[in-house]
């Protein structure tokens, strides 16, 4: 993925743009993959690793209202973070995570459902659901940061 972020950084540097991620179910992976690169820091401006409602609502200023009508993983939800990250950092660019990694879930919310948010200062914000399934934890993970970073290059280019 190296290669892949380096294209994402070195975009955000031609435009001079700074990205601020918001994650929960990825754990700070798509932070980790961002800052992997020496010079980083040019691009990247700060992640939020907001596990809990709790976290959401202090750090992002995710509602408590959309939280307890649509739960933590829905479109509404993941607007709202990456929404509380380009407001509480000094990005221009913006992409949130949460999701069912699993095991478990639910009829109505099974493993492997992922909401992204992002956002960015020109255009505004939008949100994307992606169902990968019961992969297992861990590459459930591994594909929602895989299609963050996408997301992402796909706005910067």
């Amino acid at each position: 993925m190296t290669d892949f972020t380096k294209e994402i950084l070195t975009l955000a540097l031609k435009k001079n743009l700074k990205i601020a991620t918001a994650e929960s179910c990825t754990g700070g992976l798509i932070a980790a993959a961002l800052t992997d690169l020496a010079g980083s820091s040019g691009a990247f401006d700060r992640g939020f690793v907001t596990y809990s409602n709790a976290a959401k609502i202090e750090l992002l200023g995710v509602d408590p209202g959309t939280l307890d009508q649509f739960g933590a993983v829905s479109p509404e939800v993941a607007l709202e973070m990456a929404e509380g990250a380009l407001r509480n950092s000094d990005a221009a660019v913006a992409l949130s995570v949460t999701g069912i990694a699993g095991p478990g879930g639910s009829q109505f919310k099974p493993e492997g459902r992922v909401c992204f948010g992002i956002i960015t200062k020109q255009t505004g914000g939008r949100v994307e659901t992606i169902e990968f399934g019961a992969l297992g934890r861990e590459q459930v993970r591994l594909a929602a940061v895989a299609h963050g970073l996408r997301t992402l290059r796909q706005i910067l280019v």
